[in-house]
């Protein structure tokens, strides 16, 4: 397997603009004679789906929702990071670019990260024009506010619904292309496998979520915007559906799976109340520009969280951080609180969370100031536990959010399968080992919106003439057997044992060894447990009802199978590298003062995965990273 990164000559600044003028285009009247599949219709598959469809190409997009509205993007917060220096305080395209390689830990490739601080600034103008309700000053220019690891204000909000409305943009533009003839919608349509054909992507196969029937779809490209893979773990803020099985079955046909170990754990989440918990709920990075964390500096402390005073309060952040204080970064901050719990300092009832108080905001700026910017967010936390963060301070704890681990893709977007893309968070490329806060939907517009649309061409333009593989063609004959074949393998089995309890247990082997700390024994310990419980899973695996109507047991169990390889995966990707970055933290490598220590000798590179048939085989590609831009250092926000 060859990584050809295909990263343009020329300075950073001039990479972009020099691709651009130097790629192969698709001439107008030509595009609508080329047909493009777009699996996934969250931000990233919505926008690329929309503009691909405005250029003029035949696009059909799917979704597992009954609406592209339901995306998990939906359920973004806190606000979307851009380079306009509207606030005057020194940003710009080379700080956003700067931040971004620190906050990533200096394990992404800079071309990439380069391009999307330079399309930031697009995103908002498109969105702006497109309706979406920004949070604006007095005067009205949009506002701005903080996010961790950045000392400037370049997030733009929505009080804390911003992917709601970024998303309700790129709907209306995709409903709009749809309207027009120019995108095919198929709702309830589940990827169950991509086709490849000599090699090159040729098209999926479906499953009907209403009435189980599966079919394939044959294009002249794939493009998958399918989200990332934080379910793994049971315990997550991603949505109940959210799943890997778009990625995993790309990469069993022949896709690189790059840094599957880089996993973010969100340090701002409402704690788990009980071993019985299905979902974690986000609480908005954006609360720590007026929120103080803290946890009480005895351990045995019983009193409410009003009674005790500033002296008997440790604002860990701020002590250790003082540059950064509460908008440290979230790999930073989500370690800082496991140590505190871990020493005993934890609060609430499980002794499992640490406070996050508004106290001194609410008397500098009055309640009503505080409720216009996180009013929603408030409003959720009270309804969920039954306490106000006006009156008493918040309990937040860390929680498996985001993976910055995909398909390996090159600068244009595509997979090592020629003729597929992987777009937003389903590929790997812009955030290194830890994503900074309000990144996500920066990268999924610009994929969408910006990239692909430039890039895919570069593909299309040769193929001008070429018909797309018709559907029953052998390869795709053969993938659509399979995939009915392993749905009835589940529905035979009838064991004791749902797809949930087996999904669970993964999660928590997952969570306690590949977590949020992980070291050379307990990744083994997981390596071990992992395939027998995976083989418990074929055999004792119960679903009930049947594969011809509805049946989201029968759903589950698809994807949970897929959790088993992946997770082994990320497992052995963690053994692997022997060093500790950004989320992912080997605790036999740190500082004395218990911060991570690269290794950027051994590993200064992009680990992508190949598929050999075996799960516990793979074969282990290396990308080598370039540091000419922005130099290696250590990462410090002291």
């Amino acid at each position: 397997m060859e990584l050809n990164s295909k990263i343009p000559d020329g300075p950073i600044a001039e990479k972009w603009t020099n691709y651009k003028f130097d790629h192969k285009l698709v001439n107008p009247a030509n595009r609508r004679k080329y047909d493009v599949i777009v699996v996934g219709t969250g931000l990233a598959g919505a926008s690329a789906a929309a503009t691909l469809g405005e250029q003029g190409y035949n696009v059909k997009a799917f979704t597992f929702h009954d609406s592209p509205r339901r995306a998990h993007s939906i359920a973004a917060q806190g606000g979307i990071n851009a380079a306009k220096n509207y606030k005057g305080d020194s940003d710009s395209i080379w700080r956003l670019f700067y931040d971004t390689q620190k906050g990533g830990d200096f394990r992404s490739r800079e071309a990439n990260v380069y391009r999307l601080a330079e399309e930031s600034v697009n995103i908002i103008d498109q969105m702006t024009a497109q309706g979406v309700p920004f949070a604006r000053e007095y005067g009205g220019l949009l506002d701005n506010r903080s996010f961790g690891g950045a000392q400037v204000s370049r997030t733009f909000y929505a009080r804390g619904q911003t992917g709601q409305q970024l998303l309700l943009g790129a709907y209306q533009q995709l409903a709009r292309q749809v309207g027009r003839g120019n995108v095919q919608l198929y709702n309830r349509m589940e990827l169950v496998d991509v086709v490849t054909v000599d090699g090159t992507a040729a098209g999926i196969v479906v499953r009907d979520l209403l009435n189980g029937q599966v079919s394939s779809h044959s294009a002249h490209a794939v493009v998958l915007a399918t989200g990332g893979y934080s379910n793994v773990f049971f315990l997550s803020t991603n949505a109940m559906n959210c799943n890997v099985t778009a990625a995993w079955r790309a990469h069993r046909r022949g896709a690189a799976f790059a840094n599957p170990c880089y996993t973010q754990i969100h340090p701002t989440c409402i704690p788990q109340s009980d071993e019985f918990q299905s979902k974690l709920t986000l609480m908005s990075e954006s609360l720590r520009n007026d929120g103080r964390i803290w946890v009480p500096k005895d351990p045995n402390e019983t009193r409410p969280p009003d009674q005790i005073p500033d002296e008997d309060r440790d604002y860990y952040l701020e002590r250790r951080y003082p540059s950064f204080g509460n908008l440290a970064p979230r790999d930073v901050s989500s370690r800082a609180a496991l140590v505190e719990v871990a020493a005993g300092k934890g609060v609430g009832p499980l002794k499992n969370g640490v406070y996050l108080d508004f106290a001194d905001a609410i008397g500098r700026l009055g309640k009503q100031v505080i409720e216009e910017r996180y009013g929603n967010l408030f409003e959720m936390y009270e309804r969920i536990t039954d306490e106000s963060p006006y009156e008493v301070p918040m309990r937040i704890y860390p929680a498996p959010h985001y993976t910055m681990g995909g398909l390996w893709v090159d600068y244009e977007l595509m997979t090592t399968i020629p003729g597929l893309y992987a777009i937003g968070e389903a590929n790997f490329s812009d955030h290194g080992a830890n994503r900074l806060g309000a990144s996500a939907l920066m990268q999924g517009l610009a994929d969408g919106y910006f990239v692909l649309p430039n890039t895919i061409s570069n593909y299309l333009a040769p193929k001008l003439g070429q018909s797309v593989v018709p559907t029953d063609h052998p390869e795709f004959q053969a993938a659509e057997a399979a995939a009915r074949a392993r749905f009835d393998g589940y529905l035979a089995i009838g064991g004791d044992r749902s797809p949930d309890s087996f999904h669970m247990e993964l999660g928590r082997i997952m969570l306690e060894h590949c977590g949020m700390e992980r070291t050379e024994q307990s990744l083994t310990t997981a390596l071990a447990a992992i395939p027998p419980l995976h083989e418990e899973f074929k055999a004792n695996l119960r679903v009930t009802g049947s594969g011809e109507s509805t049946n989201q047991t029968l759903e589950k169990a698809g994807r949970v199978d897929d959790f088993f390889e992946l997770a082994q995966l990320m497992c052995l990707d963690a053994l692997t590298r022997e060093e500790s970055c950004g989320g992912h933290f080997r605790a036999e490598h740190q500082t004395e003062e218990g911060e991570a220590e690269r290794d950027d000798e051994r590993f200064g590179h992009v680990a992508a995965w190949e598929w050999t048939g075996d799960a516990a085989q793979p074969n282990r590609h290396v990308e080598e990273l370039q540091f000419v831009d922005v130099p290696l250092a250590v990462r410090s926000y002291k």
